[in-house]
């Protein structure tokens, strides 16, 4: 038990003071004032919860994201049967709970059942919620929307003018858009389809910080809590339609088990991938809006030459100096020292060209209002007493009444020392010492130890005190001087504590009244962040600038290199693809294992995606072309968990790019139809590519690898101008197979399956058996059993039945030679003919 006091005994040396730190229940740290809670244990509880209507070929959504308290919508927009905007949605911000009406259509209801079932969804498949369709009704769902808490909203203004207000940033003309906005709070049905005790800063919440620390209930969090922000999503038309396997194989992200006993909770860390080579960001929201960037590929070339802009102006040399200070500044956005930093970043953006936008908008828009807000913050909050204390606290000079009980508990200590010094005197000689100790909650208690005569109960009753209780070998009373300061300085340190939490309430609610700037600051400092980030990487791997042309229907890259595997071979080769304009459509690249086909594939859907996120690409040069999704059938991913053999998941992959893929789409097949019979194989892989060239000018671009060389020499596929084959180069030197990796027009002449095997050190027999077969295959032959294999199964056979005939005993009267000669002899004497 902390507490606070003073100790006196009865020794020459004279009394010897104790003081430890008091202690009471203290407020969670609260967002943004000094909280002393690690930034990533409030990411890991950040929750994302979607509320979703479907009616007469309209979607219309919204999500909460826990983490910045916003809420983001997306206005009435036309969806397909298959809602296939709404699982792009899903695949990007994977929600803890997807809440709708009850009231659906049947493909509303047959989507979400599917998406309820599947167990092998990642992180984990959401909760599905169905609720009563009177509780989406639009009137009400009108009213709950004007009383919400919006900090862009200045609190003068009537319902009317609030309207008009909101009337601009939500469309009020979209009947579904305005139905999910808020539930029934007196049904406790939906807050954003979510009862009230989901969110932890409603009535009814068990949120520590609400309770412990303010104790706020509905009627008073609404003015003193985080408000909420609405933004409006992005316009879908401009995405890019990438999904989790494609993500997946070109190892855009990849997680992978933290090693570390200390990140248990998270669980989670970024491998080698895209995302974890170009993360260079120094905040954590310029590192969530880099991943958000990353999940919407946009093909908005005003928005992606922008970002290029920005990127471009920092690799420039003389730039250098100005994108290390502006790098080390982001590393301070995080709650309160966001406002002194952000200064720093919009005086030094207003030195920097005001051409380019995203310096425009910092300078002009990080207003006089941080000024404000720094000195507020930094003439009230004692930081480094906060940081001491593990607890919000006030400078000196702002409350007289919190400096004075405050100096008073600073000199409790010695002022105790003098109690005890009277209470020891008398107190019965044998007792040898006695403390004046203050415990929060409890008031001034006297401590004695325990002596050896203490043994019962009744051996603690002293005259004129007040047993209170036995704790660590020290017995515990009150007596009329401890009553007495009790009444004289009260609970000192929960007084205070009171006192500084409620400073801590009206400086919250000071800041609140100009948080729009805030958010604004933290939006354009994680955009600066991130073009930073991505310029920091374009400097160090040599990447280029790539050029979009809305007539070009492709992508024309001049010595590309893969992004990732250029950083793991100790050399590695460019190579450049161009599709569209007079090139083929569709390429057929064959050559031997392992001479890089893969890598050639992956590079190609890399580079073009890194164009449609705004970053540069490692190549010479790229010109990006409109592509409005990229799917791909490369290697295909874990089957066993999805109950699925591999052979179907690749067939679902290819089947996806079959029915969705447009002309403006990019495809990326790698080895489509090994996985089952050969003759099957080929016949799917033709069939399909057969079906893409049929659909002349609309054909997707498709690049596919494959071995299957009979694709070729049968001349499965129409000759025409949509048709290239492309070939890995290589030489035969001697018996060895030399690799240049290198593509060029032309097809391989043979698969070379043997030299790859002799690479992985199959045994030289074996090798030389299969080229055999193969030969054999290949001129129609008959196989035969190699002889010498044949005879030694012949002795084999031979020595076995020998063996288990000396083994017989023929005195046995229980053996039978007729059924031994029928069950053993004769199998074996027909094997061995």
């Amino acid at each position: 038990m902390a507490s606070l006091g003073a100790t006196v005994d009865r020794t020459p040396q004279g009394p010897v003071l104790g003081a430890a730190a008091a202690s009471c229940p203290s407020p969670a740290p609260v967002p943004g004032l000094g909280g002393a809670e690690e930034e990533d244990d409030a990411e890991q509880q950040a929750e994302i919860h979607l509320c979703v209507l479907w009616n007469s070929g309209y979607l219309s959504m919204a999500y909460y994201d826990t983490s910045d308290y916003t809420i983001h919508f997306m206005p009435d927009t036309p969806d397909h049967e298959n809602l296939k905007l709404l699982q792009r949605v899903l695949d990007e911000i994977n929600p803890q709970s997807v809440v709708t009406s009850a009231k659906q259509d049947e493909n509303m209801t047959q989507f979400l059942e599917k998406l309820a079932s599947q167990e092998h969804r990642e992180p984990k498949r959401p909760e599905i919620i169905f609720l009563p369709n009177v509780d989406f009704g639009l009137e009400i769902s009108k009213q709950r929307l004007l009383s919400g808490n919006y900090s862009f909203i200045p609190d003068s203004m009537t319902t009317t003018e609030k309207i008009l207000f909101l009337s601009s940033i939500i469309p009020f003309d979209c009947l579904l858009t305005v139905r999910w906005v808020l539930g029934d709070k007196s049904t406790s049905t939906p807050v954003f389809g979510l009862s009230l005790e989901r969110f932890e800063y409603l009535e009814g919440c068990s949120s520590s910080w609400v309770e412990e620390g303010l104790g706020l209930n509905w009627k008073t969090i609404t003015s003193a809590f985080p408000s909420w922000a609405l933004r409006n999503l992005c316009c879908r038309a401009h995405l890019v339609s990438i999904d989790q396997d494609t993500y997946s194989v070109l190892q855009i992200f990849k997680s992978e088990s933290h090693p570390s006993v200390y990140k248990v909770a998270s669980g989670l860390k970024e491998g080698l991938s895209l995302f974890g080579i170009l993360n260079r960001c120094r905040c954590k929201w310029g590192e969530k809006l880099l991943r958000l960037w990353f999940t919407r590929p946009t093909q908005d070339l005003g928005e992606l030459n922008s970002r290029l802009d920005v990127i471009q102006f920092f690799l420039l040399p003389q730039n250098l100096d100005m994108a290390q200070t502006l790098h080390r500044l982001l590393g301070h956005i995080k709650n309160v020292p966001t406002v002194y930093s952000a200064l720093g970043l919009r005086d030094a953006c207003r030195s920097l060209p005001q051409s380019i936008q995203l310096f425009r908008d910092i300078a002009q828009e990080f207003s006089d209002d941080l000024h404000h807000i720094a000195r507020l913050i930094g003439k009230v909050v004692d930081f480094e007493g906060s940081l001491a204390a593990n607890h919000f606290t006030v400078l000196p000079n702002i409350d007289p009444e919190v400096d004075e009980k405050k100096r008073r508990l600073m000199g409790l200590s010695s002022f105790l020392t003098e109690v005890a010094w009277k209470e020891l005197d008398n107190l019965d000689s044998r007792i040898p010492s006695c403390s004046v100790i203050y415990i929060p909650l409890i008031g001034f208690l006297l401590s004695i130890p325990r002596l050896p005569f203490m043994v019962e109960a009744s051996d603690f009753e002293i005259e004129g005190l007040d047993f209170m209780f036995l704790l660590e070998g020290k017995l515990h009373y009150r007596s009329a001087r401890t009553k007495e300061l009790d009444g004289l300085l009260g609970d000192l340190h929960c007084d205070i504590r009171d006192q500084e939490t409620l400073l801590m309430h009206q400086l919250q609610c000071q800041v609140l009244a100009r948080a729009a700037v805030l958010t604004r600051v933290l939006d354009l400092a994680s955009r600066l962040d991130v073009l930073l980030a991505l310029a920091s990487a374009a400097r160090d791997y040599g990447y280029s600038r790539p050029h979009y042309s809305p007539q070009l229907l492709g992508v024309r890259i001049q010595n590309g290199r893969h992004p990732l595997m250029e950083l793991c071979a100790r050399t590695f080769v460019p190579n450049s693809a161009e599709c569209g304009r007079d090139k083929g459509r569709v390429k057929v690249i064959t050559g031997p294992n392992s001479s890089g086909k893969s890598i050639y594939l992956k590079q190609v859907g890399l580079i073009t995606f890194m164009a449609l996120v705004g970053s540069f690409v490692p190549a010479e040069e790229a010109e990006i072309g409109a592509v409005d999704a990229i799917f791909t059938r490369i290697h295909s991913c874990e089957s066993v968990s999805l109950g699925l053999s591999t052979f179907i998941i690749d067939l679902n992959q290819v089947a996806k790019a079959v029915n969705n893929a447009t002309e403006q789409s990019l495809v990326l097949i790698d080895e489509f139809g090994k996985g089952t019979n050969t003759v099957d194989g080929l016949a799917l892989l033709a069939a399909v590519l057969r079906h893409w060239l049929a659909l002349g000018p609309t054909c997707p671009h498709i690049f596919v690898t494959t071995n299957f060389l009979s694709l070729i020499q049968l001349k499965l596929l129409p000759q025409g101008p949509l048709l290239q084959y492309l070939t890995m180069e290589t030489c035969e030197d001697g018996n060895d197979l030399v690799f240049f990796y290198q593509v060029c027009e032309g097809v391989a002449n043979a698969s070379h399956a043997s030299h790859t095997a002799a690479q992985a050190r199959l045994p030289d027999k074996l090798i030389a058996r299969g080229k055999e077969v193969s030969d054999l295959i290949r001129n129609g032959k008959p196989i035969k059993p190699v002889k010498e294999l044949l005879k030694e199964k012949q002795m084999e056979n031979c020595q076995t039945l020998v063996d288990k005939f000396l083994k017989l005993d023929l005195e046995d009267p229980n053996l039978d030679l007729d059924i031994f000669m029928s069950q053993e002899v004769l199998p074996a004497a027909t094997t061995i003919l």
